[in-house]
């Protein structure tokens, strides 16, 4: 994980229960006695989240409905990490600079908003293109009265456009940000879900597949799969490449990277690629910008 990163180490779950007793049912004994908590139980991952956010992000509530994708907020904040220190790198900029950066798919939980807000103090807007979400999102950012005055989640109407209709004419921002759907269809979501609840503790029934792992079609999957998001992303980029200092996107898939560098060369941008890893996971940050 990235070097600042407050949770490189395990969590503290008996400080974080105390600003969110429900935690506390969730707190079981590993085999080597330390405090953790079931990551297979969609209840305890959200309990765990939201704890975080009202003991470390200074919230003053987070209701995410069932049904939406509970986000990792360590990996999340990896990315955030990794993106300011590369414009700090690059173009000279204070790491304590007010930013402002735009989410691509922002969903109903809103994290990179609320991270980019509440960590770094910078300005964000969020993009998403489910009604439902964006009616979700939005409550959890006017409860705190930073968020309320320095996040704008913004509905996209038409599914065909990513940054068009988003970005207005004569608005800049430092960077965007994107974690794309990963999948390609609901089935394969629902199959690599099960594989993950697997690994975790060894669940084999697809009737057992839980909330954090489960989100709703916009967060999970697309046509096309996380390749042609990111695909959609870079073309798209080029007719905003005056009003966007560096676009950015996570990269799950080592495969997906061999394309997108592909079209990164074909559009003629720069970029540069940031390995990521948090315990077996690994996955890249692709950057890219226009001279």
């Amino acid at each position: 994980m990235h070097p600042q990163n407050p949770y490189e180490m395990r969590y503290d779950l008996k400080r974080l229960a105390n600003h969110h007793a429900a935690l506390k049912k969730y707190i079981v004994l590993n085999p080597a006695g330390e405090k953790t908590i079931d990551f297979s139980i969609s209840e305890a991952v959200y309990a765990l989240n939201k704890a975080i956010l009202l003991a470390d992000f200074k919230l003053k509530d987070y209701q995410l409905p069932t049904g939406y994708l509970i986000p990792p907020i360590p990996g999340r904040l990896d990315y955030l990490l990794h993106v300011r220190d590369f414009l700090s790198e690059k173009y000279s900029i204070e790491t304590d600079s007010k930013l402002r950066g735009l989410d691509i798919g922002t969903g109903a939980n809103g994290i990179y908003c609320i991270l980019g807000v509440q960590y770094f103090n910078w300005t964000m807007v969020g993009s998403e293109c489910d009604e439902k979400a964006v009616e979700v999102a939005k409550p959890n950012m006017n409860q705190t009265k930073s968020l309320h005055e320095n996040v704008e989640i913004r509905h996209q109407g038409n599914k065909s456009f990513l940054f068009k209709q988003i970005i207005k004419s004569e608005e800049y921002f430092d960077f965007t940000v994107c974690n794309p759907p990963f999948h390609n269809s609901k089935e394969a979501a629902e199959k690599g879900s099960l594989k993950k609840l697997e690994n975790l503790n060894g669940v084999t029934n697809e009737n057992e597949l839980t909330l954090n792992f489960e989100g709703q079609a916009n967060e999970l999957w697309c046509n096309g799969g996380e390749a042609l998001f990111i695909k959609r992303l870079i073309k798209e980029s080029v007719l905003f490449k005056n009003q966007v200092k560096v676009f950015t996107s996570l990269v799950s898939k080592k495969e997906t990277l061999k394309n997108a560098e592909k079209q990164l060369k074909k559009i003629k941008a720069n970029y540069h690629i940031i390995p990521m890893s948090q315990g077996n996971k690994k996955s890249r940050i692709v950057l890219w910008w226009f001279d």
